[in-house]
């Protein structure tokens, strides 16, 4: 980085498991939210929080400016779908579906963004992840056409 750049970018990325499957079971989950925040880390980038529940992930990131943010999120899914494939976590091949959600926060949001994304599993006991997708895209104002969001079905809480 160039002498007089100063930065403070920070990242919620969300994206998930390929056809929506629960595959992140409780068992292995955290071993893999270490390693993703490793990767983080490995590139140089600060990893603030990285949790989520069986079919999605929930990464909060402090990006520097010298890292795109598709080649973050490319490493991320490509290394940990390595990983749980390697350590032969499911008795399926896993993968990430395309794609994913990014979205910024000033500095005064760190700490609510992080309890957010630390109490996933109680959160999503009332709240499907359809409805907190669209709420993210919807409160900032990202336009989408339904057709190339994630793959969703029809989701009701029990």
């Amino acid at each position: 980085m160039a002498a007089g750049t100063f930065s403070q970018v920070h990242l919620q990325i969300v994206f998930a498991v390929r056809g929506r499957q629960n595959l992140l079971h409780k068992a292995f989950r955290e071993e893999i939210f270490k390693y993703m925040a490793g990767i983080i880390k490995e590139k140089g980038q600060k990893p603030i929080i990285v949790n989520g529940v069986e079919d999605h992930v929930h990464v909060f990131l402090g990006l520097r400016p010298a890292m795109r943010i598709s080649d973050i999120v490319r490493d991320i899914k490509n290394n940990s779908t390595n990983f749980i494939n390697e350590k032969n976590f499911l008795k399926q091949k896993f993968y990430w579906q395309e794609g994913y959600g990014v979205f910024s926060y000033s500095h005064s949001h760190i700490e609510r963004v992080y309890n957010y994304i630390l109490n996933q599993e109680a959160h999503h006991k009332k709240r499907t992840f359809r409805s907190e997708y669209m709420e993210l895209l919807k409160k900032f104002e990202i336009p989408f056409e339904e057709k190339y969001l994630f793959e969703f079905y029809d989701e009701e809480l029990g």
